[in-house]
């Protein structure tokens, strides 16, 4: 099969800050695998997490790397060419793109979507929450009623974890509820607390009827979450701190759910097996994304079926969006009809 490689950058409308930073703009890359006249396309977005960083640069010299190796290869060889993958050592935004380029190529090539080839029921889908990133009190009252004007939104995911403190948290939350008093809000800290405040803030928030709490401490920390899931009521999901289904076991003691990043993964294959390994376990699922544009995350909505909470809203912060592809109804992130992913290129692109 033959492998194209394309960059494109996107622009958020509103930048956004979270205890790491903040975002106004990434460059992405387009991966399209052609084999027998039929495209597949996948998508690579750069994130870092503490030491743990996958750039722009890094990604595309992998897939330059990657092309003459694959060629050989058809599509259908997803289990050998994950094992080489696997023995190249790429990084898990690179498999992603491959992954789902190799599922959009199956859709396409037996005329089908994806979700309905693994037999799932887009129906019973669950809205996505929208984010409110870091800010002041005023700042995330108006990025709230930016949402509410935009689209018919359900669920907004607050991030916490301000450099200014717990203080500054809690300031700017009460702003949100305030703004939306009849929706549900989850917090997001991004590991932006210490122990000690990540305590007091999930007592907080529970009191206030917040859902849950995710990644309230670093990466890293992982051991000191036995000591706050004995302490705080409230459920806690880990995103930094699980990238694949081997992180589950360690962690499924002490936490309620993991975030499933497409990213992370390394496509929709691992994808799958981290939901199939945290049910195990009986913990939730969430699937959640970074700066991703439409490709990435309808991508993900192929198995937003199986989500108990959906974060996939990266895409409706872009200006400048090159594709089109899940649907927006009812507050909720629906693949389409159409066979593969059902991503289309817009003539909108920058």
């Amino acid at each position: 099969m033959e492998l194209e490689v394309k960059l494109f950058t996107v622009n958020k409308r509103f930048p956004l800050t979270i205890s790491r930073g903040t975002t106004a703009q990434t460059t992405n890359i387009w991966v399209k695998i052609l084999q027998d006249g039929i495209e597949g396309w996948g998508e690579a977005s750069p994130f870092g997490v503490g030491t743990h960083s996958q750039s722009t640069d890094t990604i595309k010299s992998h897939l330059q790397q990657l092309a003459p190796i694959l060629e050989p290869f058809n599509p259908l060889q997803r289990q050998q060419i994950e094992k080489i993958l696997t023995q190249q050592q790429v990084p898990s935004s690179v498999r992603a793109a491959l992954d789902m380029a190799m599922y959009d190529w199956l859709g396409k090539r037996v005329g089908l979507p994806v979700w309905q080839i693994w037999g799932l029921d887009r129906n019973v889908t669950v809205p996505t929450s929208v984010t409110i990133g870091i800010n002041s009190p005023a700042g995330a009252r108006a990025r709230a009623r930016d949402w509410l004007q935009f689209m018919d939104v359900r669920l907004f995911k607050v991030k916490l974890g301000s450099l200014e403190g717990i203080e500054a948290d809690q300031q700017m939350l009460l702003a949100v509820q305030q703004e939306a008093p009849n929706l549900e809000l989850f917090v997001d800290a991004n590991g932006g607390w210490s122990l000690e405040d990540a305590i007091y803030m999930c007592n907080w928030l529970a009191d206030l009827g917040i859902k849950y709490v995710e990644q309230p401490l670093p990466r890293g920390q992982e051991t000191s979450l036995v000591q706050l899931k004995e302490k705080t009521p409230l459920p806690i999901f880990v995103d930094e701190s699980c990238f694949t289904s081997s992180d589950i076991p360690h962690l499924a003691n002490y936490v309620d759910g993991i975030n499933i990043k497409i990213m992370k993964s390394g496509g929709l294959t691992e994808a799958m097996r981290m939901v199939y390994t945290a049910r195990a376990y009986g913990l939730q699922v969430m699937f959640g994304c970074y700066s991703d544009s439409t490709l990435a995350n309808t991508a993900a909505a192929q198995l937003a079926p199986l989500a108990d909470y959906l974060d996939l809203d990266s895409h409706l912060n872009l200006i400048n969006d090159p594709f089109t592809g899940a649907l927006v109804q009812e507050g909720r992130i629906l693949p389409n009809d159409l066979p593969g992913l059902g991503v289309q290129y817009s003539e909108f692109a920058a």
